[in-house]
């Protein structure tokens, strides 16, 4: 019984940013049910790598959710979604703006059939203004808002983030403000529109560098593996390869020359006395503590570290990260079965509830897994659906399309 139980969210959206905000909901409690085209479905279905004909990217991101498949150019498929959007919540879509429209599934139409309904719209540039009409893309939106200047290092070529943190972004905000949305509809039955712009959800996380723009110019450049204005605060070098090591005020600074580095001298060094000091000296404190860090390997320095209190760890990769027993004992790597792929390992819930806890209840769909369930439910009985079928408003699992492997 997580959070959001009774919540009922029709999942119009596909590939990452609105799937992405669904499954958190789903993850949460809500009912959610995925509106697939029927040509294919989700275009993710489609990238690799498979198992046993499934998408691995489709499995990872539409845990806890039903699938349907309807042709929404269709009347009849047309009017199935209709019929799911009079008993939902929440409708979730990441079409490129004047799409919905022009298929007669946009907030004005559901409104006049569910006027509590809340409306979740994501897209490159938002539903106004001058790029509105454009498509979005997580790439194009780390270079337009500034991040990827800041990235990586000065004077070299601008390097972009190792996730898509734009389109995770969007989906995390979009999921936050339904919720918002859907207290106010709890308090006055009223629904609204919430406008997701994918190239603008990062701006807000850029709260120090805008102050030191909007107060002074100042303009933030790329600086590596060292922090904008901290020091040391930043991957070092050690016998046996990297950790970062972050002493983010004077006292960790002062324990890390005592008890770590044994250095006490560096606190009378004219040039760290200070962080803005240390920040200036930069490159002479960076080779000053790693030649003292080569003398030892990483598991080492960070053993004392984090006995002297001093901020520290390692640098993974992907794999090393996952299997830190840290991790396990919080829940956050988990394993399902799924009809098709058999048992696959996903990443948990992140948010821990101490009464009403979230849930990996089920795998990720598969294509139209729960069309002849949906209709059912609705009314439609077997004849009905095999017309719909026949005529391709509606895909069942069993015409579910073979993908090649990889």
């Amino acid at each position: 019984m997580g959070p959001l139980q009774g919540m009922k969210v029709l999942d119009a959206s596909q590939i990452m940013a609105g799937p992405y905000c669904t499954m958190v909901l789903a993850d949460l409690g809500a009912e959610v049910m995925k509106v697939e085209k029927v040509n294919g479905g989700d275009d993710s279905r489609q990238m690799g790598p498979y198992v046993n004909g499934e998408s691995t990217c489709f499995f990872q991101i539409n845990r806890n959710k039903k699938s349907i498949a309807l042709n929404l150019k269709t009347n009849e498929g047309k009017e199935i979604f209709y019929q799911l959007a009079k008993e939902a919540d929440v409708v979730v879509e990441n079409y490129r703006p004047g799409v919905t429209k022009s298929l007669g599934i946009d907030f004005e139409s559901l409104k006049k059939i569910n006027p509590g309904l809340v409306y979740c719209s994501i897209s490159g540039y938002g539903q106004t203004g001058p790029y509105s009409h454009k498509g979005g893309f997580d790439l194009v939106a780390q270079g337009m808002t500034g991040l990827m200047s800041m990235t990586g290092e000065k004077g070299m070529r601008p390097m972009k983030s190792g996730i898509a943190v734009y389109d995770i972004g969007a989906g995390i905000t979009a999921a936050y403000s339904i919720l918002a949305a859907f207290i106010h509809k709890m308090n006055t039955g009223e629904g609204q529109h919430v406008d997701i712009a994918l190239a603008e959800i990062g701006l807000p996380w850029f709260t120090w560098e805008a102050g030191a723009y909007f107060a002074e110019g100042t303009i933030p450049e790329a600086t590596g593996w060292r922090h904008r204005v901290s020091a040391p605060y930043q991957a070092v070098k050690t016998k046996s390869g990297y950790m970062m090591l972050g002493c983010a005020n004077q006292r960790t600074w002062e324990r890390f020359c005592e008890d770590v580095a044994e250095k006490p001298e560096w606190l009378t060094d004219p040039r760290y006395k200070t962080n803005l000091l240390r920040n200036k000296h930069v490159s002479e404190l960076e080779e000053d503590i790693e030649a003292v860090l080569m003398h030892q390997d990483t598991r080492h320095w960070i053993d004392l570290c984090e006995k002297a209190g001093v901020p520290a760890g390692p640098i993974n990769n992907f794999a090393e990260a996952v299997q830190d027993p840290h991790y396990e004992a919080r829940g956050m790597i988990q394993e399902v079965e799924h009809p098709l792929i058999g048992k696959m390992k996903m990443i948990g819930i992140p948010a821990k509830f101490s009464k009403t806890p979230g849930e990996v209840k089920s795998p990720s769909p598969l294509f139209g897994q729960d069309t002849i369930e949906v209709l059912n439910g609705l009314g439609y009985d077997e004849d009905s659906i095999r017309n719909l079928t026949k005529s391709g408003a509606v895909k069942t699992l069993e015409e579910k399309p073979i993908l090649n492997k990889k």
